[in-house]
């Protein structure tokens, strides 16, 4: 997030200048051609916090194994988070054959919307983090 204090800059005639003051509010004057406009207040943007969390490492590893168990790869496969499931050859049948396995592993169901959103070994993990956190 940007934030201005106490500058100012100018476009072709137009002139504006920010100081933020201790509520967090912005006040502004505009001057257009010599014309000074009356100071506006303006709200910032509500701040945002966001926490992205991976899934752990030993659930990515689980979601490998049965990946590569529905697929039936050989053990020398390489299967990790970044793995897409197309990538390893499975199509949209495959795709619902690991979902119900994973349903089956980590005793949760996942809802059609969400399984759709599944296209990698990290995107199944982290669903299954999420979902297993609301189980409790």
């Amino acid at each position: 997030m940007a934030s201005v204090t106490g500058s100012s800059f100018a476009i072709s005639s137009l002139s504006c200048s920010f100081k933020q003051n201790k509520a967090y509010l912005k006040t502004s004057s505009l001057s257009i051609k010599g014309i000074s406009f009356p100071s506006l207040r303006l709200k910032p943007a509500t701040r945002r916090f966001s926490i992205n969390c991976a899934a752990k490492p030993e659930t990515v590893d689980k979601v490998c194994e049965i990946v590569k168990k529905q697929l039936a790869l050989p053990g020398d496969s390489v299967v990790n988070g970044e793995s897409k499931f197309t990538a390893l050859g499975a199509d949209s049948l495959d795709t619902v054959e690991i979902v119900m396995g994973l349903e089956e592993a980590f005793g949760i169901t996942v809802e059609e919307e969400n399984a759709q959103t599944i296209a990698t070994v990290q995107d199944a993990a982290d669903l299954i983090e999420e979902l297993v956190s609301k189980k409790c």
